[in-house]
């Protein structure tokens, strides 16, 4: 049984001997005492078998009550004890069963749990006997006995704390306190003094079991799975001033990284609102912390508007700021690996309250030309040039717009509405632009349209946003025909993807 028995303890022999000496003794009496009994029980019969016949009433009420004296005993001895087995292997006395099967049953789990641990087929040798015995029904030896004293022989095998994460084996300890310190230690970053909870998204276990000899009990490498992380997925929406670069920058993503997880999005032409992929990284073991806090929230002002005629619709001034209030607020907040997933507040208390906020909103008719504030594509086709510096004709050179590639002599539309500074045939240090007009859209905006083949509006003019200034061409420095586009903000070339 690859030492699975060996012989018991003086103890536990002096304790078995005496025993089963005890036993056969009483095996014995019980024996004699159960022949006594039938003579008895006989000649009763026989008296009252004479007794019957002849009409008369011979047995005496003494010898009756002896009779069933006898007969009490022998039932309160069937309530009491019961026939059994004592279990020995190879000589050992391991106790006793009502059953050879029982015991035979124990073999069976040890030898299929061994195997499953040890991970080759595992069979116990040695020769098992049984002797039988009249024990107290309350004596009998519990099956967990027999098994705790085979498993406890196997060499291969030990009794551990395991550690398991969702059903996945992590490691086994030889006491559980090192493992629930792990656990805590993983715990510890997320938790300060607010934090009334804190636990695992998963399914933490540690059971006392048997486990092979050899099993991982490596604290160290145990914290390392449990601290690794995994690749997952999340969403991102576009805000203004972003581009695709700088959103996979800014997730430590690389631009073919991020074009991978949006296969179908030109990112080129990304849009406020837009729902990107990007990269999350997931820790193998999740902490959720909940913390109770109390802090001050500013009240907004209420705000009162008052038309004023004198100023277009759509147009509005602040008048009175007003003073924003305070409230004092008591919250729970849950966190997920120190990210704020969910915030419920649990009293709000008013410090001060806020004053009102006056502002003038015009009334007067909005003209066409004025701008909106956003700019719209003024052609559509192909970027063939970014902002930035590129490679052109031979050299290395600043470009401070987009070339947008379109057929000659379509029509370029204002990017927003505003006033034509400029408009004709470049000159000076703008040479290259060729025929470019120029659209003012106050704030310090500014657009250009350049190597138009026709111009179609004058200095002064006020322009809407989508009205037709100029025809598509290759007027200047250009190599086919394309609207250049520029967008300056206080006299400083900025990136039009930006701003579209």
């Amino acid at each position: 049984m690859d030492e699975i028995l060996h012989t018991p303890r003086r103890g536990m022999q002096e304790a078995l001997l005496p025993w089963a000496q005890r036993i056969a003794r009483f095996r014995q009496t019980l024996e004699i005492g159960a022949a006594a009994l039938r003579e008895r029980i006989e000649g009763l019969q026989l008296r009252l078998d004479a007794a019957t016949a002849g009409g008369r009433r011979l047995i005496s009420p003494l010898n009756f009550l002896a009779a069933a004296a006898v007969i009490g005993v022998a039932a309160v001895v069937g309530t009491v004890y019961t026939p059994s087995y004592l279990v020995t292997v190879d000589g050992v006395a391991l106790g006793t069963v009502t059953d050879k099967q029982v015991f035979e049953d124990v073999v069976d789990r040890v030898e299929a749990r061994a195997t499953e641990i040890l991970g080759y087929e595992y069979t116990m040798d040695g020769t098992v006997e049984y002797q039988f015995a009249l024990s107290e029904r309350g004596n009998i030896s519990r099956t967990a006995q027999f098994e705790t004293y085979l498993f406890d022989q196997i060499g291969e095998v030990m009794k551990n704390y395991v550690l398991t994460v969702d059903g996945t084996f992590i490691g086994a300890a030889s006491d559980q306190e090192s493992l629930n310190e792990l656990l805590d230690s993983l715990k510890a970053p997320y938790v300060n003094e607010n934090t009334i909870y804190s636990d695992f998204t998963a399914n933490i276990s540690i059971t006392h079991e048997y486990t092979a000899s050899d099993v991982n009990q490596d604290l160290d490498a145990m914290r390392a799975t449990l601290t690794q992380n995994t690749n997952g997925q999340t969403t991102y929406e576009v805000v203004q001033g972003d581009t695709f670069m700088q959103i996979a920058l800014d997730n430590g993503m690389t631009v073919s990284e991020m074009e991978a997880l949006n296969p179908d999005v030109d990112i080129d032409h990304i849009y406020i609102g837009q729902i990107l992929n990007i990269k999350e990284e997931i820790p193998f073991l999740s902490v959720k912390t909940v913390d109770n806090i109390t802090y001050t929230e500013a009240i907004e002002c209420p705000i009162e508007e008052v038309e004023d005629p004198t100023m277009y619709q759509g147009d509005s001034k602040v008048l009175d700021p007003g003073v924003e209030g305070e409230a004092l607020v008591n919250a729970d907040v849950t966190y997920l690996n120190g990210k704020e997933q969910e915030r419920t507040v649990n009293s709000t208390q008013v410090i001060s309250e806020p004053t009102t906020k006056v502002i003038a909103v015009g009334t007067k008719e909005r003209p066409s030309w004025l701008p909106n504030g956003y700019f719209i594509w003024p052609v559509y086709g192909n970027i063939t040039s970014y902002f930035g510096y590129r490679s052109i004709f031979g050299s290395y050179s600043y470009h401070g717009g987009l070339d947008i590639a379109a057929p000659y002599g379509t029509g370029i539309a204002a990017a927003d509405g505003g006033t034509v500074i400029f408009a004709g045939r470049a000159t000076g240090s703008n040479w290259s632009y060729g025929n470019l007009v120029i659209v003012d859209h106050g704030n310090g905006k500014q657009t250009y349209y350049g190597h138009c083949s026709s111009v179609l509006v004058s200095a002064g003019d006020h322009v809407y946003q989508g009205q037709t200034i100029a025809r598509v061409g290759s007027t200047g420095r250009s190599t086919g025909n394309h609207c250049h586009f520029e967008v300056k903000i206080n006299g400083t070339s900025v990136n039009p993807l930006a701003y579209l």
